[in-house]
């Protein structure tokens, strides 16, 4: 059960003190707070977890502070869109703002390699008006004998190189829980010149003990990519592990789905499923290209298969996008085949800002039939 309250509740108020107390001592309920943020203001939820069924509706909407109560059925019961429930939310983080209204570019190395192509990248990215990258410093493998990351040991001259060239959020695998407290340790002997977006690959998004631990710290936000060989519901359910552990700022991540299918592209492009992730929760959508394609195949039109594929998420709503580019995909330690150069990186870019241009187009117009609908 949901229990929102009057807009502006002021939790130093008499009311809501009684409120609490009354909510705390519900046999077997647990109680979670959580602020939700909207484009015009900010209402404080409150989730009663628990054997919920014996209280009723009416009871709960007569406490003090409650505008409404809201028993929930569904799956994606924190994140989830429930009922009428269609009001524009958003988290902000070190400057960068992510909400299904807005749009990022995360494009860098899928894997750190050397100081110098991270410095090259990081320039490139401030060169073209880009606050927001992609580094691989922890690298899960199928092969046990592949190049595995550098991990903690790159993360100072990665933090402190972010902030020489103005990066403000770094998209960064985490593949255990220690690897939190080496970034956040990291972070903290750089002097914080930037901020971190832990990454939950698509190998762990049913390690479920990862994701508790991950929820569990509300510092840095999370993006969760969808598994390659499960559901989107049990991707979903992954999703909701964090935000029942109390971090709610989490990004769902599209990579592609694990399947023949989709050959020849590395797996089957699933964008179709940006709307579709955006109608059942609140969480902006990301989409990865490059590890959807998984080549620099050009189609005879002269366009990029990663181009073509980003061009439909981006069409279809997407809110982010993670892709690997590489001041040199030959050396590159991990998926260097798949990489764009950073001379390609502009027009990635106009490309990009393109297809989004074309969305807020098909978003008018289908708002203004909308509109004309209720009219007649």
């Amino acid at each position: 059960m949901i229990l929102i309250l009057n807009p502006d509740t002021d939790k130093n108020s008499a009311e809501y003190r009684r409120l609490m107390d009354h909510l705390n001592n519900l046999p077997e309920i647990q109680v979670r707070v959580h602020d939700e943020v909207g484009a015009q203001r900010t209402l404080t939820e409150i989730y009663l977890i628990g054997d919920t069924l014996p209280l009723a509706l009416n009871d709960m909407n007569s406490l003090p502070c409650v505008e409404r109560a809201v028993r929930v059925t569904e799956e994606y019961r924190v994140l989830g869109r429930h009922k009428d429930d269609n009001r524009p939310t958003y988290f902000d983080y070190n400057g960068v703002r992510f909400s299904q209204d807005t749009l990022n570019v995360f494009a860098g190395l899928c894997a750190v390699d050397t100081r110098e192509h991270v410095e090259i990248m990081m320039k490139a990215l401030r060169d073209n008006g880009q606050v927001c990258t992609r580094m691989g410093a922890y690298k899960p493998r199928t092969n046990p004998y592949s190049f595995q990351g550098h991990g903690k040991n790159c993360l100072p001259y990665v933090f402190e190189l972010a902030g020489k060239y103005g990066i403000r959020v770094i998209a960064m695998e985490i593949t255990h829980d220690s690897h939190v407290d080496e970034i956040r340790a990291a972070l903290q002997q750089t002097g914080n010149p930037t901020g971190v977006m832990l990454q939950i690959g698509t190998r762990n998004t049913q390690n479920f003990e990862l994701l508790k631990a991950v929820g569990r710290q509300r510092e840095f936000p999370v993006l969760l990519k969808r598994g390659f060989g499960i559901t989107l519901e049990e991707s979903l359910n992954a999703a909701e592990y964090l935000a029942s552990e109390g971090n709610r700022n989490v990004v769902f991540g599209l990579r592609g789905m694990k399947t023949n299918v989709g050959d020849p592209h590395r797996n089957f492009v699933d964008f179709a499923h940006v709307p579709v992730v955006k109608r059942l929760t609140r969480m902006p959508v990301c989409i990865d290209p490059s590890h959807s394609v998984g080549s620099r195949d050009r189609a005879p039109d002269g366009i990029l298969d990663v181009q073509h594929v980003t061009a439909q998420g981006v069409i279809a709503g997407a809110n982010m996008i993670l892709v690997d580019f590489h001041p040199a995909p030959h050396k590159a330690l991990v998926d260097g085949p798949q990489a764009l150069t950073l001379e390609e990186l502009p027009y990635f870019l106009e490309d990009v800002r393109i297809a989004r241009e074309a969305y807020e187009k098909r978003r008018a117009l289908a708002q203004g039939a909308a509109s004309k609908k209720t009219a007649a």
